[in-house]
């Protein structure tokens, strides 16, 4: 980390140094009694979408805190504009920007975050280039399910950093290496320069490729190697005899979070992890949904800038109008996020924890026969909420880190009422668009 962002590290953190861990260590706290639920969820659909806020993916949503206007590092106010969802740049979501437009908590220095524009792009790079919001037209499927079921905005991203690291907090509460690491992973994977043929992000990649490590003073000096041992949920699914999926449109992408973890890249659980992601679809179409389920878009469906086609919001609702339309629908949760901020503004600065926690602000919706109805989460959660989550349901053990210290999503939902009918949301396109579609992969470029 330059030295400008380590003070400026020092002086956002002040004395939460002092009393905030550096990441948990793994325990074994027993997750608190299960809610009024018990029973009634039965399957968790967790789909993981990329790089947005909710200023710039809920342009005026109703009821939500939605900011119309920022603040840039001059002072000045800048009217958030109207943008497509597919652009020609993307802007950078390392742990330096966000020490950029953190600023202290002041929330003004979108401005200073750097972009990447497409060879193609004209005009580029734009001015306020960070201040814009989706039109809300291209993701009507999102506010839809927003406006039917639950919309949170204090969602925040576990982690200060890009997709990586991020991957590995949804699927484990933490990016340490191993459990009793002082360290986070904190940025994406750096391959070595001159060999492309494997741009595996994770144990299984070249012998050269390293990932930065942050400590508790705020210093990314280390690197190592981007392959980790400690225990995930997935682990805890497995002991408990839960079953789970994990489908991927690619084994080695920096969004393929257990290929990451030496002992679910190596053993027998790499089986659950299913390539190409659309087989999902099948999977629900013929009653193969396992209890937990994690769904990684391919990078035209991802919502990430520069690299989408406009398809995520139909790629979600072709995954929710399968479930909905099955028998599944009864017993199932279904939670939707997006992995970063990937550098967008958006207004609510986060709770500070330490070095690497917490983030910006995410979307996360809440689709179910018993999320709440048109309700609007004002409840701080993080990605450790959808572990806790998880680990409520199934009665499951904290696993110590991100999960121990979050809620557990429990305002989001209303056992006692009549469980929602499930009426399916129109999208551009449908889920023959996916199953049919035989272009190769795209994996992330995400700096």
């Amino acid at each position: 980390m330059p030295a400008s962002h380590a003070a400026v590290f020092l002086k956002l953190v002040g004395l939460a140094m002092l009393v905030a861990p550096f990441g948990c260590q793994g325990g074994t706290r027993v997750a608190s009694a299960p809610p009024a639920s018990s029973g009634k969820i039965q399957h968790i659909v967790l789909i993981v979408q990329e790089n947005r806020t909710p200023d710039n993916l809920f342009h005026a949503f109703p009821n939500a805190d939605i900011a119309e206007s920022g603040v840039d590092s001059t002072g000045q106010t800048i009217p958030l504009t109207s943008i497509s969802l597919s652009t020609d740049y993307d802007l950078s979501h390392a742990h330096s920007a966000f020490l950029d437009m953190y600023d202290n908590g002041r929330m003004d220095g979108a401005d200073k975050i750097t972009m990447q524009c497409a060879a193609y792009a004209t005009n580029c790079p734009h001015p306020f280039a960070q201040f814009h919001f989706v039109d809300p037209s291209e993701v009507q499927p999102y506010f839809e399910m927003a406006e039917q079921y639950t919309f949170a905005d204090r969602m925040f991203q576990t982690n200060q950093g890009p997709s990586f690291p991020a991957h590995q907090f949804i699927i484990a509460g933490t990016s340490a290496p191993t459990v009793s690491s002082v360290l986070f992973a904190a940025e994406n994977v750096v391959f070595p320069a001159k060999d492309n043929s494997n741009m595996t992000a994770g144990c299984a990649g070249p012998s050269g490729a390293t990932v930065a490590m942050i400590d508790p003073m705020g210093s990314e000096a280390t690197a190592q190697f981007p392959c980790f041992e400690h225990p995930t949920l997935i682990d805890s699914l497995d002991t408990h005899g839960i079953g789970w999926r994990y489908y991927a449109p690619s084994p080695g992408s920096i969004w393929t979070g257990p290929n990451a973890i030496q002992h679910l890249r190596f053993g027998p659980d790499w089986q659950n992890v299913i390539i190409p992601q659309t087989t999902v679809l099948t999977d629900i179409a013929t009653g193969q949904l396992p209890q937990v389920t994690w769904v990684i878009p391919d990078g035209r469906a991802s919502d990430h800038a520069l690299q989408n086609d406009g398809s995520g919001p139909s790629w979600v609702a072709s995954i929710v109008n399968a479930i909905g339309s099955s028998s599944y629908w009864s017993n199932t949760a279904i939670l939707i996020t997006w992995d970063d901020w990937g550098g967008w503004y958006d207004h609510v600065a986060p709770k500070i924890l330490n070095s690497y926690e917490y983030g910006f602000r995410v979307p996360l919706l809440v689709v179910s026969p018993y999320a709440k109805k048109g309700y609007v989460s004002h409840i701080t959660h993080d990605f450790g909420s959808l572990l806790r989550f998880t680990e409520v349901t199934f009665r499951l053990p904290s696993l110590g880190y991100a999960d121990s210290v979050a809620d557990d999503l429990s305002d989001c939902f209303d056992f006692g009422q009549t469980p929602t009918s499930f009426q399916p949301f129109v999208a551009k396109f449908d889920a023959s668009y996916f199953l049919l579609d035989t272009r190769p992969a795209t994996d992330p470029d995400d700096d």
